[in-house]
Formats: C-alpha cells, structure tokens, sequence
C-alpha cells in the first residue's frame, strides 16, 4: 500500500476527466484522490487546490539521443519534484504492446530500468510507476521491475460483440487473452499483476472509462457505443478490491461526452469506495468462514470471491459474484459478530447466528458490515 507522509493511501484515479470546466473539481467532490497532469507547476496547483493529488509522464531516454533525454527529464523533475501535490512518476505506457506485433517491444526494459535509475538519482523521493498491457508472460514483465515501484495493468472489457478491427484488441474482438473473457478477468488480470510486482510493489488496475467505439477518429457506428453501466463499474471495482489491489484509476474519460451516463455512473460508484478508504487502505482481517451454495439450477464455474477489511470496530466484508449466473451462498463461520448492516444498498440478505445467506445477481457486488 502506497504511504503518503507515513499514511496508507488507498489510490482512487484518473488520467482524464470529461470535457467540461467542472469535471475537475467534480472528481475531487465524489472521491477521487489522483489525477494525470501536465508538466506544468499550474496543473499541479490546480489540482492541489481541490485536494487531489497528481503525476506526470516523463517518458523514457533513448540511448541514441541521451543528452536530449536527460535534459528533458531533468527540467521536468527539477520543475515539480518540491510540489506538495506530485505523488509519483510515470515513466512510459504499455512498454512490451505492439499491436499485431506481439513478439516485439516498443520499449526495452533495459531502457526503461536506465531510466528509472537516472530519475531516481535526481529524486530518490517519489516512486515510478508502470503500466503494462494485459498481455505478455509474467517473466517478461518481471524485467520491467528495476524501473517500478508501483505496477499496474489496464483491462477494458466491456466491449460490444462484432465491433469492427481497431487499435489494441486483439482478431476476435477483445483486449484481454485470458480465456475467460467476462467481467470477472479483471481479477484474473490483478492477480497476474500481483504476481509481475511480488509483494513489495503497489498494484494498481486501470479500468475502463469510455465506450471502445468512441476512441475512433471518424466513421463511429453509434449502434456500437457500449459504456459500462454502474453495475459493471462497481463489480470491477469491488472485484479489483477483493483481489487485493492497492488502488484503481480508470482511463478513458477524455474520450466519454460529459452527457453520457458513465460520468455520473463512475462518480457513485467512487462515492462508495471513498466512504470506505481508510478500511480499503487497511491490511485484510482474516475470517474462517466457508461458503455453502445452493442450488439455483445453474453450474458454479468461478464464485464468490470475498474480502475482509477492518472498519473502525466492526469489519467489512466484501463479496463478488465472478459467475455469469445467479449463486446463492451462504456465508458461514461469523459466530463472532452480532448484527449485518449493508453498505451497498441491497437488503436481502438473511442473518442467523453467525450465518449470512445472500443470493447474487450475475457479476453483482455486497458489501457489508459486520458489528
């Protein structure tokens, strides 16, 4: 867990907000705590104001053009490395993506690990951060962590059946290459993270803030604009939680009209998790419970995936459906807490004696506390 000024910061953030002049300072209201900016102390300031803190992108220094490099690295570090908003550096994004080309590397780890250790000798403060494509094996990742303090992975998959060829998904129309292509690879894709960082680095998901069809130039087909919906936002979400990721920042804002849904969609669903942050900050409270399922006449392919947090005296508990098909579970082994309250809006559940009995919509998301 990242630690700002000796506190546990769990990450909720941005690389862009919507096209409109209060889309900032909207962000700070509903919860978000981070936000990209330029290589401006003004952008900085600006966002410090709302109580939001910032990175920047500094690239990468080629080999063949060092000095250049340097210098322009350099002027930017020197620039803002004192700005009490800075959080931390961006190197380069995706390094190991080349679209059709997946043998090949856009940016060697070699230079991206010089690099980091060049900014490191001018700000030995502030940690880098990488983000890498879904894809690739976990060793060839694991070259990438010199330069890393913090890793992530962006995986966007909502996205509308027949959608015509475009940059970064793959013949058949997805990002991600796992063979589950649901909702529920999102955590498949935090655990492979976990696995590239080890256990001393921050992990990050990078989620999905727009509609795919919306990132073309020209020639959009409106019948395939397809934004997540609030249920899916806050099921990806909650399942990076459960998945023990360190924060989440969502992408793809630039690209979403401030009249679409997803705006106001994305908002609630940071609502939720700011009111909850300093228990997502906090390190997993262990419980022995067991599920029980009953039958609702459909297979059980991935479950519920769950988590507990501490929340002041009482703990969190968060649960996820990762099936596309209804379960009904029972939580058992919670002899030591009294009483349930939901924190998710949802009432249904039954509470006897230490047992907690639900039944999930596909992909839905619980989350409770247990006094």
């Amino acid at each position: 867990m990242l630690r700002v000024r000796g506190k546990r910061e769990f990450i909720l953030g941005l690389y862009q907000v919507p096209k409109h002049d209060s889309a900032l300072r909207e962000a700070a209201e509903a919860g978000f705590n981070l936000i990209n900016r330029s290589a401006a102390r003004a952008a900085y300031d600006e966002a410090h104001a709302l109580g939001l803190w910032g990175w920047s992108a500094l690239g990468s220094i080629v080999p063949v053009n060092r000095a250049e490099g340097e210098s322009r690295i350099r002027k930017t570090i020197e620039t803002l490395r004192d700005h009490p908003a800075l959080l931390f550096w961006e190197t380069e994004d995706e390094p190991t993506f080349v679209w059709k080309e997946p043998m090949k590397q856009r940016v060697s780890a070699e230079q991206i690990n010089g690099t980091a250790a060049f900014i490191r000798r001018i700000d030995p403060v502030h940690p880098l951060y990488l983000n890498h494509s879904p894809t690739n094996l976990v060793p060839t990742l694991q070259a990438y962590n010199p330069g890393a303090d913090i890793v992530a992975t962006d995986i966007y998959p909502v996205i509308p059946r027949g959608i015509r060829e475009m940059y970064a998904l793959w013949p058949d129309g997805r990002q991600g290459d796992f063979l589950n292509d649901s909702l529920s690879q999102v955590g498949q894709y935090a655990d492979k993270m976990r696995a590239v960082a080890g256990p001393q680095r921050t992990v990050l998901t990078v989620l999905q803030g727009f509609a795919w069809e919306n990132l073309r130039d020209k020639d959009r087909d409106p019948a395939m604009v397809l934004y997540p919906s609030e249920a899916q936002l806050r099921f990806m979400a909650w399942q990076s939680v459960v998945h023990g990721v360190n924060g989440i920042v969502w992408w793809g804002l630039s690209y979403t009209p401030s009249d679409a849904p997803l705006w106001k969609d994305l908002r609630t669903v940071v609502g939720e998790l700011s009111k909850v942050r300093d228990a997502l900050a906090a390190p997993a409270v262990k419980l022995p419970i067991k599920l029980n399922y009953h039958d609702t006449g459909h297979s059980l392919d991935r479950g519920i995936e769950w988590l507990a947090k501490p929340h002041g005296h009482d703990t969190l508990l968060i649960a996820v459906n990762a099936d596309g098909n209804p379960v009904d579970v029972t939580f058992e082994g919670l002899g030591r807490y009294k009483s349930v309250e939901s924190r998710s809006g949802v009432t249904s559940f039954t509470w006897t004696k230490g047992s907690l009995r639900e039944r999930f919509e596909p992909f839905g998301t619980r989350v409770w506390k247990l006094v």
